[in-house]
């Protein structure tokens, strides 16, 4: 199973002959374009914008604080109108570290602390919203471990018997009705599975709780709040409700080329529905890099896990890269929409990408795509280049063995559960399923101790036809986390196929 990434799928249609390749632009100018990077996200940027299922791309990024823009496609299919700096976007849920930004502005102004029970805030009495004693947290609102369904909501037993292409339409329908007094009244009804804080889960429902909570503190509407405290603050230009039929406003499609509706709903904003421009994202990105805002600082910080492994500050992954520099990283996708959005502050780097076709592939493309050009523009350290290429000299095979070789050269080496886990599903997508179960088996030996490993081992497993070895392997991932979901599906399936 991916992080913050979608599941493995292959489009089947034909991009518009007309596709435009647009040319980088760069509004703060520099005496000394950076030509590497120039032709590094060209070269990248090129072949994803060929791909069957793809409409446009607009690609910022702030190096040694200058920034720089590139734009490829189309703002519509069927048209020749090619992105802007300026086009905006949906940023699905990368709205959720704008949400957490001003939970950490308001626990600055002592307004409330990460460590408050959410029912201090909530009117009526909650005893549901606890487990074993625990209570949830508004801490565990901002780093995805507060147990609660990811949305509500829950309509689960609606859209399984609805027309896929009919989905869309039905969720937003009953999103634009459902009040705030609905959402509270269906709280009471809802009961955590495990400890808060224990387990990350997406959770659109717990973006959503903790934008009412600050509503509630602030004693003013969220949209006002990401006004006075982000946009006005940094100048971003994107209106925080970008209404249709605005120009500089991209149209949405998924992988079938269909347009797909908009996110124009205020409930929907804390946990995905915020809309901007690749200009306005870098500006973001430099308030993020600067970390000398002390709201900022603070969502940095590491409120679940270990940066060596997989970490959460508020809302935003935090990762170890193979030369232990930190890498903040989220990706968000709508109907009609994919984004992702990373820096890298010792470096002074980062970088967000946006396109207007979203489907279960798009967001790990999108993810692989930032990683080439990051590689191309600073190269590999030569830990990881010299485990690449041992590893490549047995085909993937021995991996275990190949590391264990390499630390002993290159003590420095460091290969994350995430690095590897996003490794093996690049190989995967490039139908090399060998090498990806190699990959993810030497996840497994490095982190024993991780349920997400043995999903992707399973995963890999299954691709590879190998049902035995798949089912082995959701199961232990089941034993480590049995809110895996996931798995308890593989497993219905391949059960079913086995005549279990």
């Amino acid at each position: 199973m991916t992080a913050n990434r979608a599941p493995l799928f292959t489009g089947l249609f034909l991009l518009m002959a007309s596709l435009v390749f647009g040319q980088p632009t760069a509004p703060t100018a520099s005496s000394n374009p950076n030509k590497q990077l120039d032709l590094v996200v060209q070269r990248e940027g090129r072949p994803f914008s060929k791909e069957p299922t793809a409409v446009g791309l607009s690609i910022g990024i702030i190096k040694d604080k200058h920034t720089y823009f590139y734009n490829f496609g189309t703002t519509r299919k069927g048209t020749s109108q090619a992105p802007t700096p300026h086009t905006i976007y949906e940023i699905g849920s990368v709205s959720k570290t704008f949400t957490s930004l001003l939970l950490a502005q308001a626990v600055l102004e002592k307004r409330v602390s990460l460590e408050d029970d959410i029912r201090k805030y909530m009117l009526g009495k909650y005893p549901n919203l606890a487990y074993a004693g625990q209570p949830i947290k508004l801490v565990h609102l901002a780093n995805t471990t507060s147990a609660l369904p990811d949305n509500l909501p829950d309509l689960t037993a609606i859209l399984q018997q609805a027309p896929p292409d009919s989905i869309p339409a039905l969720i937003l329908r009953a999103s634009s009705t459902y009040t705030k007094q609905q959402f509270y009244a269906d709280l009471h009804a809802v009961k955590p599975d495990t400890v808060p804080g224990l387990i990350p889960r997406h959770s659109n429902a717990g973006a959503q709780l903790l934008a009412y909570i600050l509503e509630s503190v602030y004693q003013t509407p969220y949209e006002k709040l990401v006004e006075k405290y982000i946009a006005k603050p940094l100048q971003l230009q994107s209106a925080v409700q970008a209404k249709a039929g605005n120009s500089q406003l991209a149209v949405g499609h998924n992988e079938k080329g269909h347009r797909m509706p908009y996110h124009f709903i205020g409930n929907l904003e804390p946990s995905g529905g915020l809309r901007y421009s690749a200009a306005d994202m870098v500006k973001y990105l430099a308030y993020q890099l600067a970390e000398s805002n002390k709201a900022v600082a603070l969502s940095h910080q590491i409120t679940w896990g270990r940066v060596d492994a997989e970490a959460i500050g508020l809302n935003w992954t935090m990762r170890q890269t193979p030369d232990s520099k930190r890498q903040f990283v989220h990706t968000g996708g709508t109907f009609g929409f994919a984004s992702y959005c990373s820096f890298y502050p010792e470096l002074g780097f980062g970088i967000v990408v946006l396109a207007n076709e979203s489907d279960p592939q798009t967001q790990g493309r999108l993810w692989d795509l930032a990683h080439q050009i990051v590689e191309g523009v600073y190269g590999v350290p030569p830990a990881l280049q010299a485990f690449r290429s041992a590893l490549a000299s047995k085909d993937h095979g021995r991996a275990l063995d190949v590391y264990n070789a390499v630390k002993k050269t290159h003590p420095e080496l460091h290969l994350s559960e995430d690095a590897v886990n996003e490794w093996g599903y690049v190989l995967a997508r490039q139908g090399q399923i060998k090498q990806a179960v190699e990959l993810f088996q030497l996840n497994v030996d490095l982190h024993p101790n991780s349920w997400n490993t043995y999903d992707s081992l399973g995963e890999a497993y299954e691709m590879q036809g190998n049902s035995a070895l798949a089912i082995s392997n959701y199961q232990q991932s089941l034993a480590l986390n049995p809110q895996n979901t996931g798995a308890v599906e593989h497993l219905k399936k391949l059960r079913v196929g086995a005549g279990k």
